[in-house]
């Protein structure tokens, strides 16, 4: 297969995984089109909605439509590093009666893990995680263990309820390719959640999901990702974008210098690329454009900018920033930028 049939494969499967996702979901097209483009650009994505949305639902849907393990790890204040990697457990082997320890494998080890409300257990557990995000394995004694592959986290918080929680630091945000929000549903979604709820009809849904494709596939897909070409045009506008979100840059627009704290570092220029490939794929082309750095740019950057306290008088919010700036950056830009 030819790495543009492989893109129109994958385009029919994108379809499929909204249809099959479409017999328990109601809406969230563009939820579930940011968690797709998170998975085939290898990062993960923190979600964030007040409950009810159906949040969990919807990656466990996921979980089955990719055909991928998946496991739930609900974050609270007593929870244990030891309780999310595993840990070691004295056994007595049985032939010959001798101690040893063996390692019991911790929710970690999944393919799709969901980190429910993480920022309610301490930096301490939330770190041990982050670790395991990042390296792609976990050490326990002087043993290292490597997760399954595909491996993504996709990790929750409320935007509403504060009290008792751990604010995850900056740099520890930065690990998450996507901030996702998850909103309220239209009044006609509203409507439908409601009919089918209430009817008998929606245990049988969620047991009808198909697998659409398999982690074999999944791990193909992301090497295809990576060998999307992007233009020289396309990599200074992402970096230009990400630069200008910078306020100690001379060249940053006024309202960053007004509106930022702090700017997006290199990951964000990295994470858009990456994602504007996959977002490529997904819509059945083999070539990177503006429109899908324009597409993932405010899921990208709202987790890695900061605003000021003049921006938060005016009810100025990092969305509303991006959106700026990606009206005020021509799409030719950053040709004559210094690096």
């Amino acid at each position: 297969m030819t790495d543009k049939q492989a893109v129109a494969y994958l385009r029919q499967a994108y379809d499929q995984i909204r249809g099959e996702l479409g017999k328990v979901i109601v809406g969230q097209d563009e939820v579930i089109e940011q968690l797709l483009i998170g998975i085939f650009a290898r990062g993960h994505c923190l979600l964030e909605g007040v409950p009810g949305l159906a949040k969990t639902l919807l990656i466990s849907t996921l979980a089955k439509c990719l055909d991928l393990k998946f496991k739930r790890i609900q974050f609270t204040p007593d929870l244990m590093p030891s309780d999310i990697v595993g840990t070691e457990v004295l056994q007595e082997d049985p032939v010959s009666k001798a101690r040893v320890f063996k390692f019991l494998k911790g929710p970690i080890f999944a393919n799709i893990v969901l980190a429910d409300e993480i920022n309610r257990t301490p930096p301490k557990t939330q770190a041990a995680l982050l670790e395991a995000m990042q390296e792609k394995r976990v050490s326990v004694g002087n043993e290292v263990h490597v997760l399954d592959q595909p491996f993504f986290v996709l990790a929750t918080q409320n935007p509403i309820d504060q009290e008792g929680t751990y604010t995850l630091p900056e740099a520890q945000l930065d690990r998450f390719i996507f901030k996702v929000f998850v909103g309220y549903p239209t009044d006609e979604e509203e409507a439908e959640i409601m009919r089918r709820v209430a009817s008998p009809a929606m245990a049988q849904a969620e047991g009808d999901v198909r697998p659409v494709l398999n982690g074999q596939q999944i791990a193909a897909f992301q090497k295809l990702v990576l060998r999307v070409p992007v233009s020289d045009q396309v990599l200074d506008y992402a970096r230009a974008l990400v630069r200008a979100t910078r306020p100690n840059q001379e060249d940053a627009p006024d309202f960053i210098k007004e509106w930022i704290s702090w700017g997006a570092g290199p990951r964000a220029s990295i994470n858009l690329i990456l994602a504007g490939k996959a977002r490529a794929v997904l819509h059945g082309h083999f070539h990177v454009t503006t429109d899908d750095i324009d597409a993932v740019a405010v899921p990208v950057l709202r987790h890695r900018i900061a605003c000021s306290y003049a921006a938060a008088a005016e009810n100025i919010t990092t969305d509303s920033v991006v959106a700026k700036l990606i009206e005020s950056i021509p799409k030719d830009a950053a040709a004559d930028e210094e690096g």
